[in-house]
């Protein structure tokens, strides 16, 4: 209980790493003064949960601070908020050199908690009289094996190959090029990795009987990790790419694989299986509430997935997070997507291209031609489903009134809890949102729509930055739907057999059920019922289905920015790469601001598939070679 404590008030955790660091900064006698904090309890624990500090946080840290969701093409902000220190904003329009600077800071930040974790690893010990048990000593070693891993994945996923040392123990708190080697190949660290993650596994819970201990690290979160990892591994960025032929470190080593795989994606496939398997035996499963009927009820399901906790029945969630201040950093995360009546900044949009990655309510892409999507005019009459979510019109059942646009009319449920367009509702004004120019929420301002759109997804109804009113939120990084996905793609791409890719459907079907969109079938008599849509049996259709349904499952999660550099699609996305369209915020009437309009346009290239490293740094350590394409 004592050691939770500690995890969840993360500035004491800050704090610790700073009083250990006091300990570290002593000469001659560091050794001696480590030992003594071993030999204390409270310390031990204290230490732990310094090591548990870097897991990075998935409120505001994501969105503001390492960028994941705006380096993708899901979220959009204001460009003006760069003022207010979002550093990432200038890197989409790419002002991006190799001394910009980046509040993720994970090449510095990440092997100071490595090496944390391998103190720990190296130093504890029971300490009886103090009830620390060995069984107890063991399950922290376990988590730190773990945590060093993880934290060594986020820097290879980040920089690509990285100087590579683990277990060593550096005399002080370090920065990689301290370790003066150059960098080791990208496959060599995944297997170590891949290695250590299933063998801390294996000796830690799946779950926690005592709910102190919620957000230790589990089994089930060391296999999510493993899963997601051998993932991107497998993927055509690092599987085959022969972008990277002759990208050599000091030893004249290749540092990626530029030859394909096919046994990465067998792996991968394992790898999501196992971990499907045993979240499966600990109880994890898709978070869902029902209609009065007894039938899924997609839109509360979706919404209230976000403020549902694990223990209230949230057993979707693999890996929790659980800082205290996390609490604040969420409340800044929804405060940046409310409109200036409720003391918000609304600036934070969706691209177009997300609206239109939604399908339509029968399940089809709106390009298809029996999918019934209108993109023009406005509809004569409201729209009811079997709900009781409110969030459409402001009554229950009721999704879009008449005279919405037809563009937002007769969309799936996860478009309407993902995106605030004009005319939708807004619950805590008790009136829909008016994003024409000059309208209530459109000052015309960097805190206004600045294409037409706001983020929905994960804002509470009924938060009120105005009053301090929030809804109690717990966070998390990676849920079971996401592993679905995982799995789904990982299947079809090791085995190109039916038997496959019904498996693969069999995953995507649970999570299209849950979404309240109609499942596939390969089976040309069960196409005949309406429940269903028939696809091809070939692993490029199936291919595409799982990358349209990652899309808008796991819009806003911060994942999207993974999919797009794995994948190496960057350059066929036209919001990527250069104009991004919306509604016109300077439309003061239905034909002005209904009206695709470009209202940013940004710049890529392919050296931004890797982050550089910093001048300083390599200047450093000769040994070191810049990320590929970066100078």
């Amino acid at each position: 209980m004592k050691l939770i404590k500690y995890i969840i008030a993360s500035f004491i955790s800050i704090l610790l790493i700073t009083s250990c660091s006091d300990f570290l900064d002593k000469e001659p006698d560091t050794e001696l003064d480590i030992d003594m904090v071993f030999e204390n309890k409270t310390k031990v624990e204290g230490w732990l949960a310094g090591v548990y500090s870097g897991i990075p946080n998935p409120g505001s840290e994501w969105l503001n601070s390492h960028g994941w969701e705006i380096f993708g093409d899901d979220l959009t902000p204001s460009k003006d908020w760069q003022q207010w220190e979002w550093k990432n904003i200038p890197k989409i329009f790419g002002q991006w050199t190799p001394n910009t600077t980046w509040d993720g800071g994970y090449w510095h930040r990440m092997p100071q908690f490595i090496r944390q974790a391998y103190i720990f690893i190296n130093k504890v010990h029971p300490l009886p009289e103090s009830d620390l048990s060995q069984k107890e000593v063991d399950l922290m070693k376990a988590e730190c094996r773990f945590l060093a891993a993880y934290y060594y994945w986020l820097l290879a996923s980040t920089y690509g190959p990285v100087p590579f040392q683990p277990d060593y123990i550096t005399p002080t708190d370090f920065n990689l090029e301290d370790l003066m080697i150059g960098q080791t190949p990208f496959d060599e660290i995944v297997a170590y990795l891949d290695n250590e993650m299933l063998e801390a596994s294996k000796q830690l819970p799946a779950t926690y009987q005592d709910v102190g201990k919620y957000g230790r690290v589990t089994s089930i979160m060391c296999l999510t990790i493993r899963a997601k990892m051998l993932l991107f591994a497998a993927s055509p960025l690092v599987n085959g790419n022969e972008w990277y032929v002759d990208h050599l470190n000091d030893k004249g080593e290749e540092l990626f694989n530029t030859t394909y795989q096919q046994d990465k994606w067998v792996k991968a496939a394992e790898a999501s299986k196992l971990l499907l398997d045993e979240a499966e035996k600990a109880g994890h499963k898709l978070f869902t509430v029902n209609n009065t009927d007894g039938t899924i009820d997609p839109f509360t399901s979706l919404e209230s997935m976000w403020w549902t906790g694990y223990y209230e029945g949230n057993k979707e969630i693999l890996f929790p997070y659980t800082k205290k201040d996390d609490y604040n950093n969420f409340k800044f995360y929804t405060n940046k997507i409310v409109t200036l009546e409720f003391n918000g900044g609304g600036g934070l949009g969706v691209y177009q291209g997300l609206v239109d990655a939604f399908f339509s309510e029968n399940g089809l892409p709106i390009n298809d031609s029996e999918s019934g999507y209108v993109e023009t005019g406005f509809s004569t009459e409201k729209e009811v489903r079997t709900t009781a979510w409110t969030g459409g019109t402001g009554k229950a059942g009721e999704i879009t009134s008449a005279g919405t646009y037809n563009m937002y009319c007769k969309r799936e449920p996860r478009f309407y809890t993902a995106v605030s367009y004009n005319g939708a509702w807004y619950p805590i004004a008790n009136r829909k949102y008016d994003f024409f120019k000059s309208g209530k929420d459109n000052g015309g301002t960097h805190d206004a729509p600045q294409n037409g759109y706001l983020a929905r997804k994960k804002v509470c109804p009924t938060d009120n930055p105005k009053t301090g009113s929030w809804k109690w939120r717990q966070p998390f990084l990676y849920r079971l739907a996401a592993s679905y996905l995982d799995y789904s793609e990982a299947i079809n791409e090791a085995y190109n057999t039916t038997d496959a890719r019904l498996d693969a459907l069999k995953y995507l079907n649970m999570i299209r059920e849950r979404a309240g969109v109609r499942q596939y079938t390969f089976d040309a008599v069960s196409s005949t019922d309406p429940q269903y849509i028939r696809v091809n049996d070939n692993q490029e259709a199936v291919r595409n289905l799982i990358r349209m349904e990652r899309r808008v499952e796991l819009c806003a999660e911060g994942t999207r920015w993974d999919d797009i550099r794995r994948w190496k699609i960057a350059e066929d996305l036209p919001e990527m790469t250069g104009d991004c369209y919306g509604m016109n915020k300077s439309g003061a009437t239905d034909g002005e601001f209904y009206k695709l309009t470009v209202f940013q346009t940004r710049v890529w290239d392919k050296k931004y598939y890797w982050f550089p490293i910093y001048i300083s740094t390599m200047d450093n350590n000769q040994n070191l070679r810049q990320s590929p394409f970066w100078k």
